[in-house]
């Protein structure tokens, strides 16, 4: 089993690089776990509080239970991913059901930032790309998936996104082995680390 870590900063193309990655191996041989579905339940806070969550601190992760999902499935067990709605803030009954496979990637903005899991890393990838395109990506994703305005999106990255990126996610590119500069527009250094998959596990 291959573990891939992939990490960068919200709104930089990290799921586009892991649909690549995943589209250009063979059907049904990647499992991918989103950090983001391992957000710490919290249903039992009231409105003004759940405005008040910085969802881009270390601490708002369950990392012990993701980290246990993937010895898990590296002993060839299936685990049960959360399903975590931004708009509740608080995790669904149901969940996903995770099998193991050839390939496990971890995607989340935070995936370095603990040392337990990253030390469970194969191959570390940093998607890295311009501030202006990450907010740009952001205020459209987060109008249509989790219901804000302008101006609280802006508020909200000025507030949380920008400083928790300069402190917490930026320092990690210096454990990534692969840096995708570009983000998901950068084809060539996708089709790169697709080869580099490919030839560590002989497809």
């Amino acid at each position: 089993m291959l573990t891939i870590g992939v990490a960068g900063g919200s709104g930089s193309g990290k799921t586009t690089v892991v649909k690549e990655i995943v589209n250009s191996l063979p059907k049904d041989s990647v499992s991918v776990i989103y950090l983001d579905s391992y957000y710490k339940d919290n249903e039992h806070l009231s409105q003004e509080e759940k405005h008040k969550i910085n969802f881009d601190h270390p601490s708002s992760f369950e990392f012990n239970l993701l980290i246990k999902h993937l010895d898990d499935l590296c002993q060839q067990k299936t685990v049960e991913m959360p399903i975590y709605s931004y708009i509740t803030c608080a995790r669904a009954k149901e969940t996903i059901t995770i099998y193991p496979r050839k390939v496990i990637i971890v995607e989340g903005i935070l995936t370095f930032s603990n040392a337990r899991l990253r030390e469970k890393m194969d191959i570390k990838v940093f998607v890295d790309a311009d501030s202006d395109d990450r907010l740009m990506r952001i205020i459209q994703r987060d109008i249509i998936e989790r219901e804000r305005n302008v101006k609280q999106v802006l508020e909200h990255y000025e507030k949380f996104v920008k400083p928790m990126h300069l402190t917490f996610i930026e320092p990690t590119k210096r454990y990534a082995d692969i840096i995708v500069p570009q983000g998901g527009q950068n084809q060539q250094a996708i089709e790169i680390l697709a080869s580099r998959i490919r030839f560590n596990l002989n497809m």
